[in-house]
């Protein structure tokens, strides 16, 4: 994810203070890991020595001095040709539970055992996320995240369902190559 590309999209609703954009990028991305302040802060000053974002002025407010940072047009051009690109598929789709299966066939573990373990871990999320999303007062970006989550969550689901049905197979054959 570019927090770059995601600090100018939120510029382009209009001058903000670091503060706000980190609130705004948490309530956007609410399934994200949140931002640091110093994230924030060090991308804002990121931006604006590249002139993609200015200071547009200071503020106290009762409180410390705040910069409000606002887009350029520069900045608006590269938000917007960032957002149009394809993403390209993940060229490796090696995650951690693919890693542990491998790992448990090759050591002599239980894989089955991992694979059921894990896909109550996956189903309880599943659960986690369908409550949050069907929550009444559920924002549209906690649908679209929880949403986009769950897809996720079903497509390695799915994975553990067709790799258990392999084991057997599977587990032989590693033996067969470990032997040659």
């Amino acid at each position: 994810m570019s927090t770059r590309h995601i600090l100018l999209g939120l510029l382009a609703g209009g001058p903000s203070h670091g503060y706000d954009l980190k609130r705004r990028h948490d309530d956007h991305f609410p399934q994200a890991r949140p931002l640091a302040y110093g994230q924030v802060y060090t991308t804002l000053q990121r931006l604006v020595r590249d002139g993609l974002a200015e200071v547009a002025g200071t503020d106290a407010d009762g409180g410390p001095e705040r910069t409000l940072y606002r887009l350029t047009a520069a900045g608006s051009r590269e938000v917007g040709d960032w957002s149009g690109q394809v993403t390209a598929p993940a060229p490796f789709v090696t995650n951690e539970i693919f890693a542990k299966v491998v790992v448990a066939i090759l050591t002599g573990g239980d894989p089955a055992a991992h694979l059921r373990a894990q896909r109550a871990a996956h189903l309880a999320r599943m659960r986690e996320l369908t409550a949050l999303k069907t929550a009444p007062d559920a924002s549209l970006a906690t649908v679209l995240a929880s949403d986009y989550a769950l897809h996720h969550l079903d497509a390695d689901l799915r994975w553990m369902t067709t790799t258990q049905d392999r084991l057997t197979s599977l587990t032989a054959l590693t033996a067969e190559v470990d032997r040659a």
